[in-house]
């Protein structure tokens, strides 16, 4: 009841300054509008979960040396620019058991830490599995977020997918409201948009409102500090483009990035997969920066994913090459390419973090605020192994120590969910399987 009415407040608020409906998505985020200064804003703690398939080339990936003069090997050459941001984490290990294949568990139960439901699909030489039987701790966090006034936020969480195939099972689902309860990824930009402005989808309407908004901004504009109105201005531009950008994609090519619901063995990725990854990233960064969430995941594909990267120069399915043998060069070569076009994504999402301002906290970047979470379902795509799951953290919204790789010894990936959940205020005992909590929190700060 307090939340609803603090959001009516709010609302109240806005409208009592004339500002229209059409502009609380582009406005209502900004601090200084309601005179909150730096000083009376408590500090945004951000999560953004970033998951890549299939595993990773533990020689290519891993530094040989833990601690603060790790060298970053070619897979990870692409975050060099944010070494001292990251925390590399080794000997992470997903121990959740039941029923489900591997990659079953490594998808569904990455995020949950728990086991998988009694079900009826099969997976590869495993008992049949269903669904999650518990919440993620993205949607843990996010509903812990949405009970307090200083931090609940329009959305909560936004889901965002690149090439994600058109289909549901536990391969493609690692986001749980609850038991049973997965949680789809928006891999369509052009959906994305529409979530995030309202059913702005004519063209021609949503370039009437941004010229309207704009018009808002003007009036208000002494009601914001420069930062802030900076942020509006870079917001309502960034919209402007990403329309543009959306509708050009369309137009190029109506089948759009989206992989049809077929057999996996087939399973295409479009080659403007790039371009739909940047405009993603581009929409994630902003919305985040207008506040209208804390919590974000980002799926590049599937669990068993066939996808076949033209544009890297791949033309076999990636799930089928983490299957060759170690002594197959070529096959280790363009995974290699494969995990490191990935990196070079996530150096994207944390570059663009890097260079917008916090908003309200002079100084301060959003990557200074927001963790980001790269990981994956498996450690090693030829053994299946859910040992050394890969674990690489990014920025500062968690207080942990950066600049460093570290190897934890072995511990149940609860462990870290547990410790990234306190470090974001929800102080919690368990999450996931329970016995696998022993130890609580790792101490990363």
């Amino acid at each position: 009841m307090k939340n609803e009415t603090s959001m009516h407040t709010r609302r109240r608020f806005l409208k009592d300054l004339g500002i229209s409906a059409a502009a609380i998505p582009f406005l209502g985020g900004l601090g200084s509008l309601y005179g909150q200064g730096d000083a009376a804003s408590a500090r945004k703690r951000r999560l953004i979960i970033v998951f890549s398939p299939n595993g990773t080339i533990i020689d290519k990936f891993w530094p040989d040396t833990m601690g603060g003069a790790f060298e970053l090997k070619s897979i990870l050459a692409p975050l060099e620019p944010f070494r001292k941001d990251m925390l590399v984490l080794r000997g992470i290990r997903n121990l959740v058991q039941g029923d489900g294949d591997h990659h079953m568990r490594g998808m569904s139960c990455l995020l949950t830490a728990t086991e998988l439901a009694p079900g009826n699909i099969q997976g590869g030489g495993a008992a049949p599995a269903g669904w999650a039987s518990g919440i993620s701790i993205d949607q843990e966090i996010k509903n812990f977020y949405q009970t307090r006034e200083e931090t609940r936020t329009r959305f909560g969480s936004l889901e965002f997918g690149v090439a994600v195939p058109n289909r549901a099972d536990p391969w493609t689902r690692m986001s749980y409201a609850g038991a049973n309860r997965p949680v789809a990824p928006i891999d369509d930009p052009a959906r994305m948009l529409d979530r995030l402005y309202g059913g702005m989808k004519d063209k021609e309407l949503l370039t009437g409102v941004l010229d309207g908004v704009q018009e808002e901004l003007k009036r208000i504009s002494g009601k914001l500090s420069p930062e802030d109105r900076r942020l509006a201005e870079q917001h309502l531009e960034l919209v402007r483009e990403m329309n543009g950008e959306i509708q050009r994609q369309g137009n190029a090519d109506s089948a759009g990035h989206a992989v049809p619901d077929i057999d996996p063995e087939i399973e295409l990725v479009n080659d403007n997969t790039p371009e739909i990854s940047r405009i993603q990233i581009e929409l994630l960064v902003n919305s985040l920066a207008n506040d209208m969430a804390r919590i974000a995941t980002l799926q590049y594909m599937r669990s068993v994913g066939q996808a076949r990267m033209n544009w890297l120069g791949v033309d076999e399915g990636h799930h089928g090459l983490s299957h060759e043998p170690d002594n197959n060069g070529d096959a280790q070569q363009k995974l290699e390419k494969i995990n490191t076009w990935f990196a070079g994504e996530v150096a994207f999402l944390a570059k663009r973090l890097a260079e917008t301002p916090e908003p309200g906290a002079g100084g301060q970047s959003m990557l200074d605020n927001t963790l980001i979470v790269w990981t994956n379902e498996l450690g090693k795509g030829n053994s299946h192994s859910l040992d050394d799951i890969p674990m690489v953290l990014i920025g500062g919204g968690c207080g942990f120590k950066t600049g460093l790789a570290l190897n934890t010894g072995g511990v149940a990936h609860n462990r870290l969910w547990l410790s990234i959940a306190k470090a974001m205020g929800h102080e919690l005992d368990t999450f996931g399987t329970e016995s696998l909590c022993e130890g609580g929190a790792l101490a990363l700060g």
